[in-house]
């Protein structure tokens, strides 16, 4: 039984044949409104820093985000960055030209005081981008923040707590697949355990993005920064998506999003792709049912994926390729296998 319905709105049904309307996305829409409406009351309001440098530099902030950077949660974590920034500059009365590295220098220290190292990191990366974008535009001579340096951090274990193979297998097995959304979860997880994938890439995948060539099925992931790669899908996650599709029925237009939004707590389904933030929730309750740590992160299965495979004989240079990541270093992060021999020498400290 198809459990999916059409979208609470005016207008033809999504579902319903292929002459239906294509819907333009919100972004899109903010976009090609008037440029006056957007720089006051659209998606990435100016700061009252910039909109006093005039109208020039409100246009140019404005683009480094609708122009410079396309991945979105990129732009949402930059946004949340600059806007700190040109606030606290705003409590002190600092004009826009009169920022200078001493002054960026204070805010990272205050920085240090209330954030992690990663993070006043990444605030620090957004001021000097956007500050580069605002050189280029001549609205500002110097960028303050190219000489600033932030914190000094290393990791070389990362934090991503990881499921063992029995976990993992525990927590798909707990998903009740009697229902639409059980086989969507279940399908979800896997992808992101047999991918080695973010869950952004995951969430963004459209029906056209798994796909056949001869016998094998294939899974396309588009990336950060706009890369995509394709990797062989595992004979589990092609069962469950396979399973997940053919109860869903609607594996038959390519453009529609794979994995599709609940209607509030019901079992229902609509055609409108699921979001990571709501895929984040959906891991942590699934989590939670099948008496794992509530600690657990979309992040979990790229790390528990990528352990489980080089613990099975696989190599770091191929769990790379299969992650899609430029270094192996990063690769490494997520590689587990150490701790169980680690904990085996320290337990050799016998007093």
């Amino acid at each position: 039984m198809i459990f999916i319905v059409k979208h609470l709105s005016t207008g033809p049904p999504i579902l319903g044949g292929h002459n239906h309307r294509r819907h333009v996305s919100k972004d899109t829409r903010e976009l090609t409104q008037s440029s006056a409406s957007i720089l006051r009351k659209g998606k990435w309001p100016i700061p009252a820093i910039i909109e006093r440098q005039g109208a020039k530099a409100a246009r140019r902030y404005f683009e480094f985000f609708t122009v410079n950077i396309r991945n979105r949660n990129t732009r949402e974590a930059y946004h949340r960055a600059l806007n700190d920034f040109f606030a606290w500059l705003g409590d002190r009365n600092v004009s826009l030209i009169e920022i200078e590295p001493v002054i960026v220098a204070a805010y990272v220290e205050y920085l240090g005081t209330i954030y992690s190292k990663p993070t006043v990191k990444q605030h620090l990366a957004a001021i000097r981008m956007c500050m580069d974008w605002l050189v280029v535009g001549q609205i500002i001579p110097m960028n303050p923040a190219s000489s600033v340096r932030g914190p000094a951090y290393s990791i070389k274990r990362g934090k991503t707590p990881v499921l063992t193979a029995d976990e993992a297998r525990l927590l798909l097995d707990s998903i009740d697949i009697a229902t639409l959304v059980g086989l969507r979860d279940r399908a979800i997880i896997a992808t992101m355990l047999f991918t080695f994938a973010r869950v952004s890439a995951v969430v963004g995948m459209k029906v056209d993005d798994y796909y056949q060539i001869g016998k094998r099925s294939w899974i396309r992931l588009h990336e950060k920064g706009g890369k995509h790669h394709e990797v062989p899908a595992h004979h589990t996650a092609e069962q469950y998506l396979d399973a997940y599709l053919q109860a869903s029925g609607h594996g038959f237009d390519k453009n529609y999003p794979l994995f599709l939004s609940a209607i509030g707590r019901t079992n229902r389904l609509r055609l409108a792709p699921l979001s990571r933030h709501d895929a984040f929730r959906m891991i942590k309750r699934r989590a939670i049912t099948a008496g794992l740590s509530d600690k657990i992160s979309c992040h979990t299965f790229r790390a528990t994926g990528i352990t489980a495979y080089l613990d099975n004989g696989g190599t770091i240079e191929n769990a790379q390729a299969i992650a899609a990541h430029e270094s192996p270093r990063t690769t490494k992060l997520y590689d587990r296998t150490s701790d169980e021999i680690t904990l085996d020498e320290i337990e050799r400290i016998r007093i």
